[in-house]
């Protein structure tokens, strides 16, 4: 079992354009919604299908290509690992967040329009 790892892998579409913020470092980060859609049966035998969001975090080189070649509804794979960090709200709430840190992106589908 030493061989397993952090390792997730999606494909779904994009909710809204990557948001991207580039920093006085030079590092350039995007921040993305992916929805992936599941479909099953549920007890009553009637069909289902669920949208799950994902929220996914991309650096650099991956993150400019998000910024470049993808847009709301852009069809795409991420392969990535999973993360998971905590913050206090404004409140004083202490704040759960899970997301997937992208490696590699694979643009699916047609292009966007430019």
């Amino acid at each position: 079992m030493s061989g397993i790892k952090n390792r997730v892998q999606l494909i779904g579409r994009l909710g809204a354009k990557a948001e991207i913020n580039q920093f006085d470092s030079g590092k350039v980060k995007a921040n993305i919604r992916l929805a992936t859609n599941e479909k099953y049966r549920n007890a009553k035998g009637e069909k289902v299908e669920e949208t799950i969001w994902h929220n996914v975090v991309a650096w650099d080189k991956v993150a400019s290509t998000l910024e470049k070649y993808t847009d709301k509804g852009s069809e795409i794979g991420i392969v990535g690992k999973l993360s998971s960090r905590s913050y206090e709200d404004k409140e004083g709430n202490k704040k759960y967040i899970t997301e997937v840190i992208a490696d590699e992106v694979l643009l699916l589908g047609d292009k966007p329009n430019s």
